[in-house]
């Protein structure tokens, strides 16, 4: 289990070369205080639980944010990222090399979800759950709180196939990385705000690797990186071998200043030259983006602003609300099963394990599912 996320790059690498279309649909009919005659207590106790975990281990406030992101990016924020299993027998989303063992905070849903269950069974989505946690845990980092409109019902499907060609990767330029984000409904503004959830969190050392090791014919690391930072990570990174274990990779704060505070630091480490990856080293290398880098390292407010207004655009991404759209999980997990049905499903699916690949196959997925020349 321990090397399946890396091996599916086979799989992912395969399938990038045949995007499908994705463009998103704004759904504007979810309601702030949707489950106030339902469920009334449900964000309080999202939130007490959020508060409990993130005190216990701070990783868990950019892991519960890089999940709601990661699960509406794709098909929409339809919770479609924790079903271990599609009914239909597809490789779900979770088992992507984009998720797989870096998704951080699933342990956290399934606490809110048990907790809610108990008090209001089926009655809150796993999918608004996902929401009021990422909105809680930007809160615990250090952003004001801002309001989550809820109604959201869960998807029955979770495909991994729908991630290449449709879903940002480290080693994407601004133009492609814009080209993405208007296909979801959000603008470039939107792609350097959401960038800015890097001011807490990390990279594990096989996601920029290829900048400080073997980056060009002409040079053995990037340029762009500032030369005593570049050294820092080298010192903390070693250079990679093909059988390496991506899974016991060194992780590094994207942010060496303020890690555990979701602040415009960020924004002052990119214009220092001293960014983990090479997407958001881009966002300062391009003309088009680096005023906007340069609006929100002078403002921490204004910053913080757009980034809840950001995450609330998001929110709306391509959400089911109707009955016959989606259900309401009873397990966050898995889609709920007729009780026939439940009583001969046995267990997980488990999926083959292919062997380990080259680690050159993750710079090629690092570098955007593109093979060097």
């Amino acid at each position: 289990m321990a090397r399946l996320t890396v091996a599916m790059l086979f799989f992912v690498l395969a399938l990038a070369l045949a995007p499908r279309n994705m463009d998103a649909v704004v759904v504007e009919s979810l309601q702030p205080g949707f489950y106030n005659q339902s469920c009334p207590e449900v964000e309080q106790v999202v939130r007490d639980v959020v508060d409990s975990e993130v005190g216990m281990d701070h990783t868990l406030a950019p892991g519960l944010i890089r999940i709601f992101f990661h699960d509406c990016f794709i098909t929409g924020c339809d919770a479609s990222i924790l079903l271990d299993e599609s009914p239909a027998g597809d490789v779900p989303e979770k088992q992507s090399s984009a998720n797989g063992f870096t998704l951080h905070g699933l342990r956290t849903i399934d606490i809110a979800k048990s907790t809610l269950e108990a008090m209001c069974p089926r009655t809150v989505s796993c999918s608004d759950i996902v929401a009021f946690a990422a909105r809680d845990a930007a809160v615990a980092a250090g952003l004001p709180t801002y309001e989550v409109a809820a109604g959201r019902r869960d998807g029955e499907h979770s495909r991994m196939d729908d991630l290449p060609g449709n879903f940002p990767v480290p080693g994407h330029t601004v133009p492609r990385l814009t080209e993405l984000f208007q296909k979801r409904g959000l603008s470039q503004e939107d792609l350097v705000v959401l960038s800015g959830a890097h001011s807490i969190g990390g990279a594990h050392c096989f996601m920029f690797s290829n900048r400080i090791y073997g980056f060009s014919k002409t040079a053995d690391i990037d340029p762009s990186l500032d030369p005593a930072f570049a050294k820092l990570l080298r010192e903390m990174c070693p250079r990679p071998k093909p059988d390496d274990n991506p899974e016991e990779a060194p992780k590094i704060d994207f942010d060496q200043r303020t890690a555990q505070k979701l602040d415009n630091s960020y924004y002052n480490e990119l214009l220092a030259r001293r960014s983990l990856l090479t997407s958001d080293s881009a966002l300062v290398q391009d003309p088009a983006t680096r005023p906007i880098v340069e609006s929100f390292a002078k403002d921490d407010a204004l910053w913080q602003k757009k980034f809840g207004e950001a995450m609330q655009k998001v929110g709306k991404l391509d959400v089911l609300t109707r009955p016959e759209e989606g259900q309401i999980r009873r397990n966050c997990r898995m889609v709920n099963r007729p009780k026939s049905e439940m009583r001969t499903h046995m267990g997980r699916i488990s999926w083959p394990k292919p062997r380990h690949p080259m680690l050159q196959m993750m710079n090629w997925f690092i570098r955007g599912f593109q093979q060097p020349a």
